[in-house]
């Protein structure tokens, strides 16, 4: 927390090794129309600022994706998922109809 690194994404084509398990193509060549043409500027304007990691922007993505899946789950009828407010690291609550209150958070660090 005290150091900031900046870690550069480069996305790279692994066609090859997919070919070896099987499937035919990488994200950087996925076939299916439904997938935006340029897969690779999607995926970095998603997490990324000027092609470098951004935890503001991958903590708002983990949020959306924790709270879009959470609907789905069965618990989600007996418990309320609350997304806390933070920037850095995503926060969550949980509460259920017996008053019981569970908080997690998540931070995002990358081992060099």
């Amino acid at each position: 927390p005290a150091r900031h690194g900046s870690i550069l994404v480069l996305l790279e084509c692994t066609c090859w090794t997919k070919q070896l398990l099987g499937n035919t193509l990488c994200i950087l060549h996925h076939a299916d129309d439904k997938l935006p043409r340029d897969q690779s500027s999607a995926l970095l304007r998603t997490l990324c600022t000027h092609s470098y990691l951004d935890v503001e922007k991958i903590a708002c993505w983990v949020q959306e994706l924790v709270r879009s899946a959470w609907v789905l789950l069965p618990q989600s009828h007996h418990c309320q998922l609350t997304v806390l407010p933070s920037s850095q690291s995503c926060r969550f609550q949980l509460t259920s109809t017996s008053t019981m209150n569970i908080c997690t958070e998540m931070i995002f660090a990358v081992e060099q």
